[in-house]
């Protein structure tokens, strides 16, 4: 049995076995609280620095979870950034020293929460490492950085922790779920964290105390490695781009086949984001299969089947792009080019018009579950998984990353408006990730995977091996397991 536990000299911390690996885990709630000042000796000032998708989420988060203790949150920008008003909005002024320049902010901070987008972490670190004091710790929402230090032969510098705290979700979902936290305890986004460097034997508690102020009622550890992998090439696949591709053609397939165009985005997105997302996250995947008829099974088997074999190739892909720093390198290239071609919208299809009209009409039209639908998200999403699996990950990052970002964080935005509304929430490396990689799976699937599924229609029946591989599959027993840590209550989107 493999190895994935830690130990922590604050925190209670509990271990359970996925898939004959054992991972420890923190189960996080308000009445740790009290503890954060003990994880948190010595650290006087948290500056938090950016105020994108996590920035906003985490430094109210943190304010409102430390308050009573000495312990302040600073939010840092940069002297011409738009977003001071709304940090001022949020309750951070100049006035009482919770809002400055930001490399003030970092030179002055015990810990550093760097939130500013990939591609301004790739153009400032040198000067950010500079400013950053002996004995701080430097915290990361997500490994890009340490990606781009890779590429460019360099590291974190000497004499400062470097920690991850990842979490499963967009800036706004930390945010609104922390708040229904209020009324539920463990209400939350589940997260992920990592310890790079520990030069004083703290950095594990200093982590974990970050994630359980944010409010996830959860939290497993990983490597910033594994995470900044399974976190870009996740969002390029079935959490952003992928979904996006999936519903792009299915639309068109349905239109094509004669369904009206209100009822063929039911049947494409409504279907996803609606009951196969629900029934997913309270029940897992088996489930949804086993709830169908005979008859539907056979379609989901067909549509299952078809797009798995079509898309693993392209996971393979992605992957071994962002592995290789190609990806990296790409959004660090887009970042110079936004402030000329900002990135452009992706609801101007006709289908995103009919799905505006479906989402008002929704009160009077209830989608059911699709089964061809059905079946080539899961296959999909199945392909990320096995993909992940091969390339060593552990499975509570794989199913995290896999399915449960998915149905819990990020398909109920797509659900209340759209996937314009899900993907631009998003972080800008996952914007443009969605946009380069989504057209890829929608011509993969309308070419290869949906060819493929009436070919075997005709021919009689779906190419049993991968039905009968899913419906063993590991990832159904690790679902399981997960489904006790899901947040308390779904999500309410605003």
């Amino acid at each position: 049995m493999t190895d994935n536990t830690f130990t922590s000299t604050v925190f209670p911390v509990e271990t359970l076995e996925l898939a004959g690996r054992r991972e420890s885990f923190v189960r996080g709630g308000r009445h740790l609280f009290p503890l954060l000042p003990q994880a948190l000796a010595g650290i006087g000032t948290i500056g938090v620095i950016g105020w994108g998708s996590q920035g906003p989420a985490q430094a109210q988060n943190l304010r409102e979870s430390l308050a009573g203790t000495p312990i302040r949150v600073v939010v840092g920008l940069r002297d011409k950034s738009p977003s001071h008003d709304a940090a001022r909005r949020a309750g951070f002024t100049e006035a009482d020293g919770t809002l400055g320049e930001m490399f003030d902010v970092i030179a002055r901070a015990d810990l550093v929460l760097l939130l500013i987008a990939d591609a301004a972490q790739a153009e400032l670190y040198p000067r950010i490492f500079r400013a950053i004091r002996p004995g701080a710790t430097l915290g990361l929402s997500h490994g890009f950085l340490l990606g781009h230090l890779d590429n460019m032969g360099e590291r974190f510098p000497p004499g400062i922790n470097v920690v991850g705290v990842c979490p499963k979700g967009m800036g706004p979902s930390v945010r609104r779920l922390y708040e229904q936290g209020r009324e539920t305890n463990g209400a939350g986004i589940n997260t992920s964290f990592a310890v790079e460097q520990d030069t004083d034997g703290r950095a594990t508690d200093i982590a974990l105390a970050w994630s359980v102020a944010l409010g996830a009622p959860y939290t497993f550890k990983t490597t910033l490695r594994s995470e900044y992998l399974s976190d870009i090439f996740g969002e390029r696949a079935i959490l952003l781009g992928a979904v996006w591709g999936i519903v792009e053609s299915l639309y068109r397939r349905y239109v094509g086949q004669g369904y009206a165009e209100h009822e063929a985005f039911v049947h494409a997105c409504e279907s996803i984001t609606g009951p196969i997302a629900q029934t997913i996250s309270h029940k897992g995947l088996r489930a949804l299969y086993e709830a169908l008829a005979p008859a539907e099974r056979a379609e989901f088997d067909r549509a299952y089947a078809a797009a798995y074999t079509a898309t693993r190739p392209l996971m393979a892909e992605i992957y071994d792009e962002v592995a290789s720093g190609n990806e990296l390198r790409s959004v660090i290239l887009a970042g110079k080019r936004l402030a000329h071609y900002p990135i452009p919208p992706i609801e101007g299809s006709r289908m995103w018009a009919v799905g505006a009209e479906a989402r008002r009409d929704r009160a009077r039209r209830r989608a059911e579950v699709h089964a061809f639908t059905a079946g080539v998200f899961v296959g999909t999403m199945m392909a990320q998984v096995d993909l992940l699996i091969e390339r060593g990950h552990p499975y509570s990052e794989i199913a995290n990353e896999s399915v449960i970002e998915a149905v819990d964080s990020l398909l109920p935005y797509m659900h209340a408006r759209g996937v314009a509304y899900m993907v631009d929430n998003c972080s800008t490396t996952a914007r443009l990730g969605t946009r380069k990689w989504g057209p890829r799976f929608e011509a993969q699937l309308a070419q290869l995977a949906y060819p493929a599924a009436d070919a075997r229609e005709a021919a009689g029946g779906a190419d049993g091996r991968l039905i009968e591989a899913f419906k063993a599959h590991p990832i159904h027993e690790v679902l399981r397991t997960l489904a006790a840590m899901r947040p308390a209550v779904d999500i309410a989107v605003r």
